[in-house]
């Protein structure tokens, strides 16, 4: 039986799977972050270098584990 919906392509699948890692990163590490982001030496324009540190976790996956996960916890 054909699948109704057709496959992602890894683009898709990789923008996916990041904003999912990273609501699921920011919502583990929220005490720390927010200690971070309240400290003295804190400036607003660091935040462009935590999100970026942040999203590099996202290399420690292959595309068939970011594909998995898309399709298991997003049900997609």
């Amino acid at each position: 039986m054909a699948d109704s919906q057709p496959r992602k392509t890894d683009k898709e699948v990789a923008s996916e799977f990041t904003s999912y890692y990273l609501q699921r990163a920011t919502k583990e590490f929220a005490e720390d972050l927010d200690k971070v982001r309240t400290a003295d030496d804190f400036k607003n324009d660091a935040i462009h270098v935590l999100v970026n540190a942040l999203q590099q976790g996202t290399a420690m996956f292959s595309p068939e584990e970011q594909r998995r996960v898309v399709e298991t916890e997003l049900g997609k």
